[in-house]
């Protein structure tokens, strides 16, 4: 085996690190020949690690038991990081292996085997780790491949719907939260085979271009409804502000231009407000103008209203007139003072007013009905043939009374007296 001197060697630093070996320890696993060259003992043979010429072979010794103890410090570490699981399975493993290349023919001199067996024995450990990661991994790609195909199928699922009836701020925000969420996903969870992953993708990005399209070619036609609508009430705007000079004669015409306004369909939230605003403005104009009306007629109605209220005062003494034919009279003139004193605003106030003189009308005309029933000459001839009727049955019954009574038939004289005061009452209600 050649013996060449290792890198730096030749440099060895003035005050090197004593190794953690003792002396008789690296006795037990290196020797230095005579002309420098160190060997270290692996098993039964011998092999030579360098050369260390310009020391002492206790130097040369020390040197190369320091480059066991890196090796060795390594092996440490790695076993701690083992034991307290801080990394994967697979990445101690990857160290382990790289050990294990620095341990092969390592210039070094210690228990060179026993490192190696220690090592062996954590690749030993690892594998078994190794491979329960690589099972979990797969689960978790699985899984991740499930969660993902949901989201993929929620997606179809919605591009699947009858777009052209779905409520699309509903149908933007549920499309927005699943690519929000598949960001997420690629983002945290484990990453799936690539073939899958883009089968997955192309399946998710469809059905997005399918709700996309569907979703500007209706917002493309609502913006085209929104303009046609927004230059219908535009000129409807002008119209309105055209009534102004009309005043309270505007307003039926403004009533017309209303519903119009109603049936001109939607122009977008932001315009609608600003037309609305305006149109409703020329409106208020015209209905101010009627207020402003309203409250001059009723300041004009105030005199009116007091007249005919004295006049109500007046109409009572109709009711008090016994002489129908003087309470006619006195209501007749006051009826021609009502009409003479004209209109009042407001108008429900007119009309309680008149509702107030109506019932006095009525009442008399109660009064009349019946002053006429009773002098009816038609109904007084009826009358006196039904008295006169009524005079001869009375006395009729009298005398079958009095002969039932003289002949002892109890039956005879309760029927003729029944009969009797029925008679009589029916006279007494003809005013007999």
């Amino acid at each position: 085996m050649p013996r060449k001197l290792p890198a730096q060697a030749a440099s060895v630093a003035p005050a090197p690190v004593a190794p953690t070996s003792s002396p008789e320890e690296i006795a037990k696993w290196g020797r230095v020949s005579e002309d420098g060259t160190v060997e270290v003992r692996e098993g039964d043979t011998w092999r030579a690690v360098g050369q260390y010429p310009d020391g002492t072979p206790e130097e040369a010794l020390a040197y190369f038991a320091r480059k066991f103890d890196d090796i060795a410090v390594k092996v440490t570490t790695l076993e701690k990081r083992v034991q307290t699981g801080e990394a994967s399975a697979a990445d101690l493993s990857k160290q382990a292996k790289h050990i294990v290349g620095e341990l092969t023919d390592a210039a070094a001199v210690g228990d060179l085997a026993g490192l190696r067996a220690r090592v062996d024995a954590l690749l030993e450990s690892l594998s078994e780790a190794s491979a329960q990661e690589a099972q979990a991994a797969k689960e978790a790609v699985d899984a991740a491949i499930v969660e993902r195909t949901a989201i993929v199928e929620e997606a179809e699922r919605i591009a699947s719907l009858d777009l052209s009836k779905v409520q699309w701020k509903q149908v933007t925000a549920d499309m927005t939260a699943l690519f929000d969420k598949w960001q997420a996903h690629q983002q945290t969870g484990p990453r799936l085979p690539k073939g899958t992953a883009q089968q997955l993708w192309k399946r998710f990005r469809d059905a997005r271009s399918t709700v996309d399209k569907a979703r500007r070619a209706y917002f493309s036609e609502l913006d085209d409804t929104h303009r046609v609508a927004r230059d219908a009430k535009t000129r409807l705007v002008e119209r309105a502000e055209a009534l102004a000079p009309r005043g309270v004669d505007g307003i039926p015409a403004y009533r017309g231009l209303l519903d119009e306004w109603k049936a001109a369909g939607r122009a977008g939230r932001k315009a609608d407000d600003a037309l609305w605003a305006k149109f409703k403005a020329a409106g208020d104009a015209l209905y101010q103008a009627r207020a402003e009306q309203a409250a001059a007629e009723e300041a004009d109605s105030a005199p009116k209203i007091e007249a005919r209220e004295a006049l109500l005062v007046e109409a009572k003494a109709v009711a008090d007139e016994p002489d129908i034919k003087k309470a006619r009279a006195l209501l007749t003139r006051i009826q021609r003072q009502w009409d003479e004193i004209g209109r009042i605003f407001p108008r429900d106030k007119e009309r309680a007013l008149d509702d107030k003189l109506r019932s006095i009308e009525q009442a008399l005309k109660g009064r009349e009905d019946v002053d006429w029933k009773r002098n009816n000459p038609e109904t007084k001839a009826r009358a006196n043939d039904l008295s006169s009727q009524l005079l001869e049955a009375i006395e009729k019954l009298e005398s079958e009374l009095a002969a039932a009574e003289a002949a002892g038939n109890a039956k005879a004289a309760k029927d003729a007296k029944d009969a009797l005061e029925a008679r009589r009452a029916w006279l007494n209600a003809l005013g007999g």
